[in-house]
């Protein structure tokens, strides 16, 4: 059986280095990216059985380049491999197409088990965080909505450029837009949001996962 091609994907150069070391000798690692566009781009060159990628990335969040990347590539699996042990992420993430989820302080016992697992079409969701999962189940209570659903995926997108202090021309030439297209977004973001600021802007980001907090 060929060993699964995979695609890694954090902002933490340590982290791609440790995961590459740790699946090498039971996967082909067949690239690394550090920020969201990035990945999107080599997934769509590389078509990899599987992509490992984090809920905080720069340039485009994981859970919004899980969404482009199940509709680009829906064979391919993807995997959580984050710091965000809350729920909301967890939901979230796998509402957007992720079939494991694993934290960074486990990936090292758990990552070659999450990608057997969804290999052989399985989900795989860390202990540490599974356990508050079939409570809420049992309860009935749902993890809370971590997105907003008032923004549209291009208000998120724009959102999060903005959040990480790039300029208007410099978000215009990354998505694709016009510079007056990036003056409506932020205006509508903030008029939806409620917010007046960039710096309440960047907050809410952060708080609602768009945002590398180092």
């Amino acid at each position: 059986m060929s060993r699964p091609r995979v695609l890694l994907a954090d902002d933490h150069t340590l982290v791609l280095d440790g995961f590459r070391k740790l699946l090498e000798d039971r996967c082909e690692i067949v690239g690394v990216a550090e920020d969201g566009r990035t990945l999107l781009r080599m997934a769509q060159e590389l078509q990899p059985d599987i992509v490992t990628l984090d809920i905080s990335m720069p340039q485009l969040n994981g859970v919004d380049a899980a969404r482009k990347l199940k509709k680009l590539l829906p064979r391919t699996k993807l995997i959580f491999v984050t710091m965000h042990a809350d729920q909301a992420y967890v939901s979230e993430a796998f509402k957007a197409g992720a079939s494991g989820y694993l934290l960074k302080r486990s990936a090292g016992s758990e990552l070659l088990q999450a990608i057997q697992s969804v290999m052989d079409g399985q989900c795989y969701v860390t202990p540490l965080v599974a356990k508050g999962l079939v409570e809420s189940a049992i309860s009935g209570r749902m993890p809370p909505v971590l997105t907003d659903k008032s923004l549209t995926p291009r208000q998120r997108e724009v959102l999060q450029l903005v959040a990480e202090g790039k300029t208007v021309k410099e978000i215009a030439s990354a998505l694709g837009l016009s510079p007056k297209t990036v003056e409506f977004h932020k205006s509508q973001i903030m008029t939806l949001l409620d917010l007046h600021t960039t710096a309440e802007l960047t907050k809410y980001a952060l708080v609602h996962g768009l945002l590398t907090s180092d």
